[in-house]
């Protein structure tokens, strides 16, 4: 079985959406096409959404390029943050899935 070139989650918060694609990288974040401070121009933290990869423990071993749309700045941030801890599921779906839980990460709102 050969590994994908990238692992894809969809995020909802409010009335955001964000597609998320993971592929092996070294953390990099890409918010349409622009960085992640460019995007939010510093109105959300950036360990805010960050947080799925470091419960997991993957800090640092995946880029992540986001297609986000609706909503405001926090809607869109949590759409991100919910994209990127169902795309971690699909990475190892058995290892990820309770500590994305017990964080409150797959749950939407």
């Amino acid at each position: 079985m050969t590994t994908p070139a990238y692992f894809q989650g969809t995020g909802r918060r409010k009335t955001s959406v964000a597609r998320v694609r993971l592929m092996a990288g070294e953390g990099e974040i890409v918010v349409n096409g622009r960085s992640l401070e460019q995007h939010f121009c510093n109105a959300i933290s950036e360990g805010d959404l960050r947080m799925p990869f470091r419960v997991t423990g993957t800090e640092g071993r995946y880029n992540a390029m986001i297609k986000v749309e609706g909503g405001g700045v926090t809607g869109q941030a949590g759409a991100i943050r919910h994209g990127i801890a169902r795309a971690l599921l699909e990475v190892d779906a058995d290892a990820n899935r309770l500590p994305l839980r017990q964080a409150g990460l797959l749950t939407r709102d």
